[in-house]
């Protein structure tokens, strides 16, 4: 109790106890006390303790702490003393954190100032350093610390769950790369730290966000997770329900978080654009009338916002993500949202500067969202176009810089890639569309370039370089454009006016800044006659100009004036690759002799490459806004960037380069148009097959679909050749009852020829039915010969496009194979015809022998109508058999019309199997044939065998073969006798 006393604040005896001493004394107490009262009053002490002896305090009592958070998690009020205890040593802020009344002690009397605890060498150089860096290395040593922390974030209490936040936090300001890749392989690591959002108390949903924020800085994995975690939804609903722009501290964390989600994170970007979240931010824009008395946080809300929407825009993403943002900002109307700020009035200046950058990149490269901002109107009297109001403020020296070089980004942004919007600025300059009673994109810029104010001429050359990027006509329609100098000389041309400012050495230029200027009209220059080679024979029809280039670079001059000849040497160069060799005077070889002779191909050189070495041109090289920190550093635009790297190689060459090597040149470029003409020839060729290929297909699906339809009707023959059947096998079956029943009686033989009649006309019908089936056939075959023709023609068609196939042998094996199997087919029908005459011979003696006299004129007309159709069908088989033999003869011409048959052998080889599928349907059909030829001999013998039985004599084949008329005759009378 004594040494509560002492601590608590009760004034002892004797010698005072050091800061070491006590704090000492109170690990051991929280090590060794059993009750849980012990325990929290010491660590609540070394709460107390930890700001002013933080060495100490983390020192000692750290592994003491830990312990507590994992054996005493029943108790929610020691484990929030030990969790504050832990962030006073880790965290570095300054700030001073107010103790709860209940928590306030005394602090400990101490004599003289205080002294540091002695430390193990080893950590000496650490804690002089930094010290939360190095109590975060010992919490983290072992991951299981912050797992520890994660669980107990699940904890609802309040002093648990906030003092758990704040030390998460603390850890990942000290230590972010380790404790984030602890969190990501914890399992739910980052839901649990989500949840915080959800919380009721502000307090902790607030700290909750900090420490989101440093979670997700620099970890893209996180990030995701993060945002899959429905982070944009909480966030955005956080944001409205504070205020959105008016609201405080709070949209602030949010907004800030969203840029760590989103900046330089496609697949989070792609996320928020796919949810719809992108039309959630339109209403954080709108703006009243009234724009005065702006607080510090709305500016700084309104601020990140717009860097917001930056981010989804931004030049450094994927074209196809930045374009498909740019269309949603402009069908949610953010885009026309921006763009009234833009004209409103009392807008602060530095909102007004990032909201021209943000309406830069929404325009960026969008056609449709380029048009819209050309129809924007200021609110003026009379009203002026927005493009105008900011050309106004471009060229306007007494404007704030960056706002100036905001709107020549907007300027840029809105000519990129936009030949529309470069048509309509130069068309501003030509005399046939100046008005004068208004002030146009162009007029303003010519002032800008000729003005006295150095940064207005950059600017200006600059933006009208943009108007030419990319543009060869309007280069061209550049050339036309007259300026009035002075009262009384005649006008001078655009280009001429910018050469002889730069010749003449002008009063404009020879101010301060005068090497801004020049270097501004040299880019202009510079980008207008490249890749022109009518604006190249302006310039260099003007006399002066040659000689004034090479008098630049010949000189030695200072450091600034070497940019300024770096960048004449570009000119020049420019002039000879670009040459037309119109002007007899200045062609390439001329110009080339002229630089050996006056300057050097190697001084030339080094001028030339110096340009892309200057510090100013790396810096302008690395993203296409215009940021620079003052305005004697802004000397390059990016896109001119771009055309140095692209020209300073070939420019090279080219004056390197020896007539002879020139000539070879074009002789090689001549071949090369050749070879494009043959390559289109080719391409031209290449399409037309393609249409070919194309109607073959559509040939093939149709004959698809023919072949559907004559499968449908087989199969419906087929089952038509099965119900006559089945009647078949009735009759057969009625007939044998009949027999059974029936006596040897005289009267019972002649029910035997009645029965005997209408097996005959039973077979007729057969016989009937086997000539449609033949007729079917001979159909079927006339189609496939139809087909291989059509086959034929088209693979002759197509052959005259196409090369030689490798696969034209196996082709032919497998058209004589199919012609191997028509021939079969016809061999088999030879047969049936064989086997239906002797079908038609038995029939014959069977109605000799058993058929009365009275039926026998009947039966011979119907016999003689079945010769009469076999007959019809030999000759349809003589047909099919002619038909095979033409399709044989036909086979040596189709062979040479598939020798260049590649781009039909697919085809073929599909139709081949389609008609082998046929044959082998046809052969079916065949033997099914067959099968009702041999029922109806069956039929014939057992009607033989019946008369027999009835004591008909009934002679065998053989001796119906010898037997002549006469004695079919006599046998006749000889019966009737015999009945009489």
């Amino acid at each position: 109790m004594n040494f509560f006393r002492g601590v608590m604040g009760g004034q002892a005896a004797g010698p005072q106890p050091s800061g070491a001493e006590t704090i000492q004394k109170l690990c051991d107490r929280v090590a060794s006390s059993t009750l849980l009262e012990d325990r929290r009053d010491a660590v609540r002490a070394l709460k107390s303790l930890s700001k002013k002896y933080r060495m100490e305090v983390g020192t000692q009592a750290m592994d003491h702490l830990i312990n507590i958070l994992q054996t005493d998690r029943s108790d929610s009020e020691i484990l929030g003393y030990a969790l504050d205890t832990l962030y006073n040593i880790i965290c570095n802020d300054e700030e001073e954190e107010q103790d709860e009344s209940e928590d306030a002690v005394t602090p400990l009397p101490v004599s003289g100032k205080h002294k540091n605890v002695s430390v193990p060498d080893e950590n000496a150089q650490k804690q002089a350093d930094d010290m939360g860096a190095h109590f975060t290395d010992k919490f983290i040593q072992d991951p299981e610390h912050v797992t520890l922390l994660l669980t107990l974030l699940e904890e609802f209490d309040f002093h648990v769950r906030w003092p758990g936040v704040k030390l998460l936090t603390a850890l990942l300001k000290n230590q972010g790369p380790q404790v984030q890749g602890i969190i990501l392989v914890s399992p739910m690591g980052v839901s649990r730290l989500m949840d915080l959002l959800a919380d009721s108390r502000e307090v902790i949903r607030n700290d909750g966000l900090l420490l989101l924020q440093q979670l997700t800085k620099g970890n893209a994995a996180i990030q995701k997770i993060v945002a899959f975690e429905n982070a944009f939804e909480r966030l955005l609903d956080i944001i409205t329900e504070e205020g959105s722009s008016d609201g405080g501290i709070v949209v602030e964390d949010c907004l800030l978080l969203l840029l760590n989600l989103l900046k330089n994170n496609s697949s989070n970007q792609n996320f928020f654009k796919e949810g719809s979240y992108i039309q959630r931010m339109k209403p954080w824009f709108e703006v009243g009338d009234d724009n005065s008395g702006w607080s510090a946080q709305k500016v700084t809300n309104l601020h990140l916002m717009l860097q917001l929407v930056r981010v989804m825009v931004s030049p450094v993403n994927s074209p196809g993500a930045t374009a498909s943002c740019q269309k949603s900002m402009y069908l949610c109307g953010l885009l026309q949202q921006l763009c009234t700020i833009l004209m409103a009035t009392g807008v602060p200046a530095d909102i007004l500067t990032e909201t021209i950058n943000t309406v830069s990149e929404v325009i960026r490269g969008s056609q449709v969202n380029q048009d819209y901002f050309a129809s924007v109107n200021a609110p003026s009297n009379p009203p002026r176009p927005a493009i105008v109001v900011l050309l106004m403020s471009m060229v306007n020296e007494r404007q704030p810089f960056v706002l100036r070089c905001a709107v020549l980004y907007c300027f840029q942004c809105f000519l990129y890639k936009n030949q529309k919007g470069q048509g309509e600025i130069v068309a501003t300059l030509l005399p046939s569309t100046i008005d004068a009673n208004s002030i146009s994109a162009g007029q303003l810029l010519c002032g800008g370039l000729f003005s006295a104010d150095s940064l207005s001429n950059w600017c200006a050359a600059v933006a009208l370089a943009h108007a030419l990027q990319d543009n060869l006509t309007q280069k061209e329609q550049l050339l036309r454009v007259q300026l009035a100098t002075s009262m009384g000389n005649p006008p001078v041309s655009l280009l001429q006016q910018c050469t002889n400012i730069l010749s003449q050495g002008d009063k404009i230029v020879r101010r301060g800044s005068k090497v801004q200027t020049r270097v501004g009209l040299l880019m202009l220059l510079c980008t207008w006659i490249s890749n022109c080679p009518i604006a190249v024979t302006h310039f260099l029809h003007n006399q002066e100009n040659v000689p004034f280039l090479t008098a630049q670079i010949s000189e030695n001059l200072g450091e600034d004036e070497r940019l300024v000849q770096g960048l004449c040497a570009l000119l020049l160069g420019i002039c000879i690759y670009y040459n037309d060799n119109s002007l007899e005077n200045y062609t390439k070889e001329k110009l080339k002799q002229l630089i050996e002779k006056r300057i050097g191909k190697e001084n030339f050189v080094e001028k030339l490459v110096f340009v892309a070495k200057h510090e100013l041109y790396s810096r302008a090289a690395q993203k296409p806004q215009p940021v620079f920190p003052s305005p004697e550093q802004m000397l390059f635009d990016h896109e001119f960037t771009k055309l140095v790297k692209e020209l300073e190689g070939v420019i090279t060459k080219a004056v390197h380069k020896s007539s002879e090597e020139e000539k070879k040149e074009e002789e090689v470029k001549k071949t090369l148009e050749q070879h494009d003409n043959i390559v289109t020839q080719y391409k031209e060729l290449i399409r037309e097959q393609d249409a070919q290929i194309q109607e073959l297909k559509e040939k093939v699906s149709s004959m698809s679909s023919q072949n559907e339809q004559l499968q449908t009707t087989v199969t419906q023959q087929l089952s038509q050749i099965q119900q006559h059947k089945d009647q078949y096998n009735i009759l057969k079956l009625k007939l044998g009852k009949d027999n059974q029943s029936q006596s040897n009686s005289q009267g019972d033989g002649s029910q035997v020829n009645g029965l005997q009649t209408e097996e005959l006309t039973q077979l007729r019908e057969e016989v009937d039915q086997l000539r449609k089936q033949h007729t079917l056939l001979q159909t079927q075959l006339g189609d496939k010969d139809a087909l291989i023709n059509t086959l034929s023609s088209e693979a002759a068609q197509t052959a005259e496009g196409s090369a030689g196939a490798s696969d034209n042998t196996e082709l032919l094996k497998e058209l004589e194979a199919l012609r191997s199997q028509v021939q079969s087919q016809s061999a088999e029908i030879n047969q049936l015809k064989t086997e239906r005459q002797e079908l038609l011979r038995r029939a014959e003696a069977a109605s000799s022998d058993t058929v009365p006299s009275s039926d026998s004129s009947l039966d011979a007309a119907k016999m003689a109508e079945l010769e009469s159709r076999l007959a019809a069908q030999t000759a349809e088989t003589e047909k099919l058999k002619e038909e095979t033999k033409r399709l044989s003869e036909s086979r040596a011409g189709l062979e040479q019309q598939l020798a260049s048959a590649t781009s039909t052998v697919a085809i073929l080889q599909t139709e081949k199997a389609k008609l082998q599928t046929e044959v082998q349907e046809s052969k079916k059909e065949q033997d099914d044939l067959l099968m009702l030829l041999a029922d109806q001999d069956q039929k014939i013998h057992s009607l033989k065998q019946r008369l027999k039985n009835l004591g008909e004599t009934v002679e065998d084949e053989d001796d119906l073969d010898a037997k002549d008329q006469t004695d079919d005759d006599e046998e006749e009378e000889e019966e009737e006798e015999d009945e009489d």
